[in-house]
């Protein structure tokens, strides 16, 4: 299977961290895009009419996308430790906790557009700092949450993805002030799927 990739894509980490702990990612050919919404790839617009990674191509052609729905198809390949709980509670805490971290992502994305991507005359300073806020509220909610104690989920997964790119694009800082969240964090990061897919490179608009 083809993944087509994005070294510095929350998203994309995502589907490979997932991967990599389903025992899976000795399957996928990582193939890397760059992709901006003003800067157009045709080749991943030819597998994804929303021009963005990741996409999952089969070996049959068919295509996967996004994120979320990848890592539902990667689910049903996982001959391990399942990563996404089939019923019950634990199965909409995870996919609870994947929304949040898809959230954060969304609004660091958006905030970056206002801060340093967008041109300066034309950023919306009201927005950034709603963007903000909704970062610093999920901060807060993962500090309470007790899903950290829990096995390895999904969630868990998304909210590491997400976390550790807020921190690489130097958007608003979530450790301080935050013990039990930071010490979780740090841990995680000591995985071996995160190793092997630590964020590089910029965004080229």
């Amino acid at each position: 299977m083809d993944l087509l990739y994005q070294t510095h894509s929350p998203y994309a980490r995502k589907v490979l961290v997932f991967a990599h702990e389903a025992g899976l990612a000795g399957q996928l050919r990582v193939i890397h895009h760059e992709t901006s919404p003003t800067n157009r790839n045709d080749q991943v617009f030819a597998v994804n009419p929303l021009g963005k990674v990741p996409v999952l191509v089969l070996s049959d052609g068919e295509t996967i996308f996004d994120s979320v729905v990848i890592c539902d198809y990667l689910e049903t390949l996982n001959r391990q430790t399942s990563l996404i709980p089939a019923t019950g509670p634990r199965r909409w805490a995870a996919l609870r906790m994947q929304a949040v971290a898809q959230g954060m992502c969304e609004a660091g994305i958006a905030l970056r557009w206002e801060t340093s991507r967008r041109p300066e005359h034309l950023r919306y300073l009201a927005l950034a700092e709603g963007m903000k806020t909704k970062l610093v509220e999920s901060y807060d909610y993962l500090e309470q949450s007790t899903e950290f104690d829990e096995p390895l989920h999904v969630g868990h997964i998304a909210v590491a993805s997400a976390l550790d790119w807020l921190a690489f694009r130097n958007l608003p800082a979530f450790e301080q002030g935050r013990p039990r969240l930071s010490k979780w964090f740090r841990a995680f990061l000591q995985r071996p799927s995160m190793r092997a897919t630590v964020y590089d490179g910029e965004t080229h608009d």
